[in-house]
């Protein structure tokens, strides 16, 4: 084909240089170059069989460690809890299998928006053929309406105007031609005479060649886009497999050691060590761990769900507390992407007009300083803005939650406000009927309407304020047509470049009286000699929420960039309106200027305050990527398919739940149901929340570990009697520990979680803080608690008349009735067990906060933390006095009068984590700081 681009060759040059006719393809050629490009479909890779997926979930390294715990317990005759370790193993692997797999759907409705039939010329007659068959040189054509299905080049045209929404996110029209298009500085699709698959026609109709299909279209280069990007493992993912190697490394490097130690130093027999080891690794084990995390994603979620935020993935919540950069597109998810009526001015005056979007109400009210208007001059405007419009208002139904419309939106808020006004439209339309239309033409820069009269005809002219000026030689005033003069001239430009300077687009109307006429409706004998009717200033409004959302952010640390295809000047409006900038002058930064940039250039930009506009979807895919290198953990909120490829890349895509395309929804991990901007900060204050929640729980797991694991150690090491049996550490870990565990991860968030910087990505869940606070300090205390109470009774008779003096007439209360040597070890173990239990009730209360030491979140605002003590309790006294448990775990009943130094256990432990955190210092702030 030609060498020139298509878009710089002339349209009766196109034929030739797509070597194709006025008459169309042939049959034959046609099978030709079908077999040269292929379908117009998008084709998507290979994907993986999904048994291999399934398997990839249930051979990790933590579900190979709950596989060998499993297996432990059925070689030790515990073979239920094997089966319940087994189960948590397949129900995570369910979750996840269930998220990639819902992932992948994003290509397939791609596919679905493309049309199924198109309308070509081929072989000199028209047809109505599938999409799929389209070929390059076919002749498609256009009318208003049709989604386009290739992209194409214009050779005729009528009033032809288009909708790139799916392209550019921007869904003004945009005015197309069959000239040639050689200026510089225009990307592809900014092209006035090039059409492209996935858009749609709005009004008029069009003759195009088509040059592009499949995959090769810029529809075919975002789904290439889509399916190219690819989708990293999330940093809790990432870091649950870290601890997932640290904790299989130590449980079998210590067994391995104790084994060892257990057979050459204590002569112990293979049973007897194998005992040792495998309690070793079952009490190192967190076996809540998985189902743990799991279910605090999952109640997370739940709670987001009720807020109205959709989350597709479980992994997708812990992200969300740490982003520190949220990449938002701007129409449809800044502002309500529907063109609202703000101002107008009519017959001298300047009117406020409140409401938002396509619902016809509200009011429309004098600005300050105005007098009033005559009622004569606000009638001629609405009939206007009523006549002068092919758009058409769709109110809400049961699929539908609001106003909606169909058409140009610039007519659509003009016929808002013709609703407002209370305007009698079915009157209007009876005594006006339209007998004839001159589509808008970019060189007039307007559009016209002729109307029946009794006596005569009324032509009404909507369009650019400057040109419709300049053809009005009267204007409408206190109900009369009076010559314009240059002193109202100079008052209607200065109120059309105060609406211009507050970002909105305006819009003149302007009338004319014509005699009956039987020949043709010439624009250049209708517009002239107009009567100014008045102008509208209209603009997309910011959604009510996004203010308060960008102070939350502010607040939060949280940087938020605009990205969108608008103007700079359009977008530096918005962002003013919304609280988003804080620089008198932010720098913009175009699509072709960062085309310009290299990856360094580009580095030293985004550390400035910026927007980012007339962008891309490659651009915006660039740009997520440049923040990810700058180790920014991304959000990206949008809701075309041109944000597609942005929202896979991002840590995590946010996509408009009702606004939003199908493909932005599907490509996404988060969708916002009611297309709430102000519920991303309830998401990230949530997100913050669980990653909290999750460092609670594994304090908690991992001291409460200590004492399982040191009487194994101790036994070992220096011959002392084992205190705790594999039995009861399984029944701890799996009974009286997982409620209170589980509950953990279900606390409210922190009354700071929102004030607080982003975390650094580097900061690991588990990190040196988190294992010293555990091991080190609430670990150490639980195990001394037990060990005292395993000591004092094992010891008893010698401890208590040693204390004698001191404990005057409690001395015989505490002393045990004469026992046999191996029931009193019984009644030791047991006292060492209900010890781990009762600490374990102090150290979960200790980690319902991490570095306050005063109780802000509220004693009852966990009911389940509370159920989970009561039935923990509950359970250590069935497992204690009620057989065949107390037999099957070797129990001896406890005197009551110990049950009282039990019970100390919990409050001391509890007291002395809250005077620790009130003088020694919380380096939490260390690890968040970026």
């Amino acid at each position: 084909m030609g060498s020139l681009p298509i878009y710089a060759v002339e349209p009766q040059k196109v034929y030739e240089t797509l070597e194709t006719s006025l008459d169309g393809l042939k049959e034959e050629e046609i099978k030709n170059r079908r077999d040269l490009y292929g379908y117009n479909v998008l084709t998507a890779p290979p994907g993986v069989p999904l048994w291999r997926k399934w398997v990839h979930y249930v051979r990790h390294p933590m579900a190979l460690l709950m596989w060998g715990a499993g297996l432990a317990l059925f070689l030790i005759g515990h073979g239920y809890l094997g089966v319940i370790i087994i189960l948590v193993v397949f129900i995570n692997s369910a979750f996840s299998f269930w998220r990639e797999y819902s992932a992948t759907r994003a290509i397939e409705t791609l596919r679905r928006l493309l049309p199924v039939y198109a309308r070509l010329v081929r072989d000199g007659k028209e047809e109505r053929i599938p999409v799929s068959e389209i070929v390059p040189g076919d002749i498609l054509i256009l009318a208003e309406g049709d989604n386009i299905p290739a992209d194409s080049r214009i050779v005729e045209e009528f009033g032809l105007r288009v909708n790139n929404a799916v392209l550019t996110g921007e869904t003004m029209p945009a005015r197309k031609t069959a000239d040639s298009s050689i200026r510089e500085g225009m990307t592809e699709i900014e092209r006035p005479n090039l059409v492209f698959a996935g858009t749609s026609v709005i009004s008029g109709t069009a003759k195009a060649v088509v040059y592009s299909t499949g995959m090769l279209t810029q529809f075919g280069r975002i789904a290439n886009m889509t399916q190219t990007v690819k989708e990293e493992p999330s940093h809790l993912q990432k870091q649950m497999a870290q601890i997932s190697h640290k904790v299989t490394y130590a449980a079998l490097v210590i067994g391995f050691l104790i084994l060892t130690i257990s057979i050459f130093s204590l002569d112990a027999s293979i049973d007897e060590a194998l005992v040792l080891a495998i309690g070793i690794i079952v009490g190192i084990i967190p076996e809540g761990l998985i189902s743990t995390v799991t279910l605090t994603m999952a109640m997370a979620t739940q709670r987001l769900a009720q807020k109205r935020v959709l989350v597709k993935k479980l992994s997708s919540v812990e992200t969300l507390g740490a982003v520190s950069v949220i990449c938002t597109d701007k129409s449809g998810t800044l502002t309500q992407n529907q063109m609202t009526v703000r101002h107008i001015w009519v017959g001298g005056e300047q009117f406020h007009v409140t409401g938002v979007g396509y619902e016809p109400e509200g009011s429309i009210k004098l600005d300050k300083g105005c007098s009033e208007c005559h009622p004569d001059d606000l009638t001629a405007f609405y009939r206007a803005a009523l006549l002068c419009n092919n758009s058409r208002l769709i109110p809400p139904d049961e699929g539908r939650l609001q106003w909606t419309n169909l058409g140009d939106q610039t007519e659509a808020a003009l016929l808002a406000l013709a609703k407002k006004s209370h305007i009698n439209e079915e009157v209007t339309y009876f005594d006006f009927p339209r007998i004839h239309e001159i589509p808008f033409d970019a060189r007039r820069k307007r559009m016209t309407t002729i109307h029946h009269l009794q006596d005569g005809e009324l032509a009404i002219v909507k369009g650019a304020p400057k040109e419709v000026l300049q053809l009005c030689t009267h204007i409408m005033l206190e109900g009369k047509v009076v010559p314009l003069d240059n002193r109202q001239r100079s008052q209607i430009l200065t109120a059309n470049d105060d609406f211009a300077r507050h970002a909105m687009r305006v819009l003149a109307l302007a009338q004319r009286d014509l005699p009956p006429r039987d020949g043709l409706y010439l624009a250049e004998n209708v517009e002239r000699n107009l009567t100014f009717l008045g102008l509208a200033g209209m603009m997309d409004p910011p959604r009510p929420e996004v203010a308060a959302a960008m102070a939350s952010f502010r607040s939060a640390g949280i940087r938020v960039a605009m990205i969108t295809g608008d103007y700079g000047l359009t977008a530096e409006s918005i962002a003013r309106r919304i609280g988003m900038l804080s620089a008198e002058r932010p720098q913009i930064l175009t699509g072709l200027e960062l085309d310009a940039m290299n990856d360094d250039e580009l580095n030293n930009v985004l550390k400035k305050e910026i927007i980012f506009a007339r962008m891309a979807p490659e651009h915006k895919l660039r740009l997520v990527s440049a923040f990810q290198a700058n180790h920014e953990v991304v959000a990206v909120i949008g809701d075309g398919v041109n944000d597609t490829p942005a929202l896979r890349k991002a840590d995590i895509g946010i996509a408009m739940g009702i606004t939003g395309t199908d493909v932005a929804k599907e490509a996404a991990d988060i969708i916002l149901a009611q297309d709430d901007f102000g519920a991303v900060v309830r998401a990230i204050e949530e997100g913050r929340a669980a990653f909290d929640n999750l460092r609670k729980f594994m304090t908690y797991i991992f001291a409460s570990n200590l004492p399982e694991v040191m009487p194994f150690v101790f036994t070992a090491m220096f011959h002392i009697p084992l205190a705790l049996t594999v039995a009861q550490i399984l029944v701890i870990d799996l009974g009286t520990d997982i409620i209170p565990a589980l509950a953990l991860g279900m606390e409210k968030p922190e009354w700071d979680v929102m004030q607080r910087p982003p975390r650094s990505i580097k900061s690991p869940l588990m990190d040196k803080w988190l294992m010293r606070r555990s091991f080190l300090w609430l670990g150490v205390l639980e195990t001394f608690f037990c060990y005292l109470g395993f000591i004092w009774v094992y010891h008893n008779s010698s401890i208590v008349n040693f204390l004698a003096p001191f404990l005057g007439d409690l001395a015989p209360l505490l002393l045990l009735p004469a026992i046999s040597a191996q029931n009193l070890y019984f009644l030791a173990t047991t006292v060492f067990h209900a010890g781990v239990v009762t600490s374990q009730i102090g150290c979960v209360l200790a980690c319902r906060s991490e570095k306050s030491y005063i109780h802000q979140v509220g004693w009852l605002s966990n009911p389940l933390l509370l159920t989970g003590i009561v039935v923990e309790m509950v359970l250590i006294l069935i497992m204690v006095y009620i057989q065949p448990w107390a037999g099957l775990l070797n129990h001896y009943p406890i005197p009551p009068i110990y049950w009282a130094g039990l019970l100390l256990y919990a409050p001391t432990i509890y007291g002395l984590e809250r005077m620790r955190k009130m003088f020694v210092k919380n380096p939490i702030s260390d690890r968040l700081i970026k």
